[in-house]
């Protein structure tokens, strides 16, 4: 079914329901640093919890990086309602420190200096912490602070009900048909996020501490020698400056199927790499380095701005429950923290993306050839380096078009399906939220990542200056508003009730070690 046919389909009033059961959830990544901006040294706070287990508040690489999580949920309002409140919570125990602001870190040190997370003796805590052994003795630690907020989506049931009767692939079971129209999302997805990151993009600049011995492209911002950003640039950490493997460069991952993408990282877990065997497993100690020594650790090290998800059981690999249920939901993975918003992401964030990726599901979606596959990392470069330029032309099958027309077009197709979304809500968000998107398309100096630009060079501030001023400005914001006793109840509960699942994982590990990691592999 086309897009206009679809979006005809689900205008009828006895659908509208499918619309309005759209569930998201939000991942959002921040740093703890000091008071001075420097990397917090101090271990994640025991009262908000253990990281292990906390159903809300964890951390991703480092210690200091906290991660927020909030449930899935079909109200955007309880999705940013539930996100302030945890930033809240969290601000309440972290007195002495602030939220980084922005996804690019800043008063870093060395590599050393940055605190591996850490969830406890158990195997799966052990586990935890040494693929983060392993994945800062692969890339480096600098590169795992950099921050995001990671956008999980979903469809209802019976929406994909609908479409698989329509669709008259009765061949395909609903958790086949279910895998296929996620993988077409995907690809769609790939096909047009640079559209994201000229609209979302909120990385422009860095501290030159971030690139000290790497080769870049950036230049000075003005006369300020402390900051560097590229004229032009929206989401820095999405480039080459951010989270690239050199060794999974050649790890062609197909996403025109469910079969080919599982297949392909199933390998890559089995594949022997030189450079990490020459790390070794092992110190002298008998510590490990890592997890293993092949191309991934475990799949979560591919990176990539789009994944299918399932939700796997514990100890589960994700990849075999991909194979076993199908895929659950997508996890977007290209999302900067706007410095600009105290929680990083606004409603009007939130309805775009519910729009883009429902038109990504909704719009035919053909399976992706090697001309392609080579295309779309070269139009994320650009967009990433350029996107604001208005001269900047994309590759477009065999030619090339300016990313403004090929904005446009995109457009056309997108308004159609936020009116659909408004229709089936009886409201109007989605189509404002898609008005101040066009005119951001229309007007490269409304974009976060150009707004942030403007503020350094009116303010006179470095890259540093301005996360320090906005950081301050949000502990503001979120200290104004006294938690009620009944939240600070709730919370209390969670930290405690994570305390005691984490003991009891402990107390309940019969293996050792060496023979837990031994069977993770062998499923």
């Amino acid at each position: 079914m086309s897009l206009d046919t679809n979006i005809a389909f689900f205008s009828s009033p006895d659908k509208a329901d499918r619309l309005t059961k759209i569930t998201r959830g939000i991942e959002k990544e921040s740093l703890r640093v000091q008071l001075n901006g420097h990397l917090s040294q101090q271990p994640h706070p025991k009262s908000l919890g253990s990281a292990l287990t906390h159903p809300n508040i964890t951390t991703d690489f480092s210690e200091a990086l906290l991660e927020f999580i909030t449930a899935p949920s079909e109200s955007i309002n309880a999705t940013l309602d539930a996100l302030e409140e945890i930033h809240r919570i969290t601000y309440q125990h972290i007195e002495q420190e602030l939220l980084w602001v922005s996804s690019m870190p800043c008063q870093l040190g060395t590599d050393e200096s940055i605190p591996i997370g850490q969830y406890g003796s158990s195997n799966i805590g052990k586990m935890k912490n040494i693929y983060r052994r392993g994945l800062g003795n692969r890339y480096g630690r600098l590169m795992q602070t950099i921050a995001g907020i990671h956008y999980n989506f979903s469809v209802p049931e019976s929406l994909w009900e609908d479409l698989h009767r329509k669709s008259g692939k009765n061949e395909l079971t609903l958790q086949d048909f279910k895998s296929e129209g996620y993988f077409g999302l995907i690809r769609n997805f790939r096909r047009y996020s640079w559209l994201l990151l000229y609209l979302l993009g909120a990385a422009p600049a860095v501290c030159r501490s971030f690139v000290a011995g790497r080769e870049h492209t950036l230049e000075p911002f003005g006369d300020d020698q402390h900051s560097l950003h590229s004229r032009y640039a929206t989401s820095l950490r999405m480039g080459d400056l951010g989270y690239q493997s050199d060794a999974q460069e050649k790890l062609v991952v197909c996403y025109n199927n469910l079969s080919q993408y599982t297949d392909t990282l199933s390998k890559a877990l089995l594949q022997n790499h030189p450079s990490y065997n020459n790390i070794g497993l092992k110190d002298d100690n008998g510590n490990y380095k890592q997890l293993s020594t092949n191309l991934l650790q475990i799949e979560n090290e591919f990176y990539s701005f789009i994944r299918p998800k399932r939700t796997a059981a514990s100890g589960e690999k994700p990849v075999n429950a991909l194979i076993a249920r199908g895929v659950e939901y997508i996890e977007v993975r290209c999302i900067d923290l706007n410095p600009l918003l105290p929680a990083g992401i606004d409603e009007e964030t939130i309805c775009f993306l519910d729009t883009f990726l429902l038109f990504c599901l909704f719009k035919d979606s053909p399976l992706t050839d090697s001309k392609e596959y080579e295309q779309i990392p070269q139009n994320i470069r650009r967009a990433v380096y350029s996107g604001r330029d208005p001269d900047l032309h994309l590759l477009k099958g065999n030619t090339e078009i300016s990313l403004r027309d090929w904005g446009h077009t995109l457009f056309s197709e997108i308004r159609p399906v936020a009116a659909l979304l408004d229709k089936a809500h009886q409201t109007n968000t989605h189509t404002k939220a898609f008005s101040v998107m066009q005119e951001r398309l229309e007007n490269d100096q409304l974009t976060p990542a150009a707004i942030v630009l403007d503020e350094m060079a009116s303010r006179q501030e470095t890259y540093y200056a301005m996360a320090m001023r906005k950081a301050g400005e949000h502990k503001k914001y979120f200290q104004t508003e006294k938690l009620s006793a009944e939240v600070l109840e709730k919370y209390q509960d969670l930290a405690d009730r994570s305390h005691a699942k984490q003991a009891a994982i402990e107390a309940g590990d019969t293996a050792s070690f060496d023979e837990f990691l031994s069977l993770y592999y062998r499923q």
